[in-house]
């Protein structure tokens, strides 16, 4: 689950041993929950019913979801009201699943997925192709996943923040792409959304000072592009959570939680 760009503040935390290692057992119920969701969805199914079985298995190891329950403080407007978030299409990110949503043929759905487990938090999201999918919204797809993991492969200790970032605006918009702007990665741990805040965009307007962050072995990340067809506009629905693209364009989203060590990049949330 990604949020509004916020100005930085410092520091950024340091996970401990411990730590680290109750970040990967989130990570590890969150990694079964997308592979069971590449199981069972499919053109006939509800995204209320992929919620359920999502449920289910974090129940099944006492992890909870920070989702559930998660404030919006920042529009006033009622708590998210789902285990999961299933966007659909235009929808870029934190749809609501029900019941009543069936996916059909050629629909392209983003599953973003958190778990809480021994008060830490694991976090990552996934596209998935409905059936058969068109030629564009399959290089959609591909041109976002290869963009997260080329971000990914810049975190390395010392690296700045700045470079994860500018891969992954470069990967994306040399392929014809664009990148949202107003909905962001972010640090994670005991809380969904720590320090740093992660872009996916650096330009000439942009304030660069807040993704002039070092980093260093014990920060976790959760990296996540979303990107677009068309242009980067978004807009809120009606249900106050879902953030759609103004133009309806298709919209893809990866994320991966991920923590800089010694020895580069170490994804947490890794189920491919």
């Amino acid at each position: 689950m990604m949020y509004k760009q916020q100005k930085q503040r410092m520091p950024v935390e340091i996970k401990s041993k411990k730590e680290l290692d109750l970040m990967r057992a989130a990570g590890k119920i969150v990694a079964e929950i997308l592979d069971d969701v590449e199981q069972h969805a499919k053109p006939g199914v509800t995204t209320g019913e992929l919620e359920q079985r999502a449920r289910a298995i974090l129940e099944k190891y006492g992890a909870t979801s920070p989702f559930l329950g998660y404030p919006n403080a920042q529009e006033k407007w009622p708590p998210f009201p789902g285990w999961i978030c299933a966007s659909v299409n235009e929808e870029i990110v934190h749809g609501i699943p029900r019941m009543k949503r069936v996916l059909r043929e050629g629909d392209l759905l983003k599953i973003d997925v958190g778990a809480t487990y021994g008060g830490y938090i694991g976090d990552s999201a996934w596209t998935f192709a409905i059936g058969k999918v068109s030629d564009r919204a399959r290089r959609l797809m591909q041109v976002t996943e290869e963009s997260l993991l080329q971000g990914i492969a810049q975190v390395h200790n010392n690296k700045r923040l700045w470079d994860v970032i500018a891969t992954i605006q470069h990967a994306v918009e040399t392929n014809g792409f664009t990148v949202i702007r107003e909905y962001q990665g972010h640090g994670v741990g005991r809380e969904m959304h720590e320090e740093p805040s992660i872009p996916n965009f650096l330009d000439d307007e942009f304030d660069k000072r807040p993704t002039n962050v070092l980093l260093k072995p014990g920060m976790t990340l959760a990296i996540e592009p979303m990107v677009v067809t068309g242009k980067w506009d978004t807009k809120v629905l009606g249900d106050k959570w879902t953030v759609v693209t103004k133009d309806r364009g298709l919209a893809a989203h990866y994320e991966h939680t991920v923590a800089v060590t010694e020895n580069g990049p170490e994804i947490l949330t890794q189920w491919k």
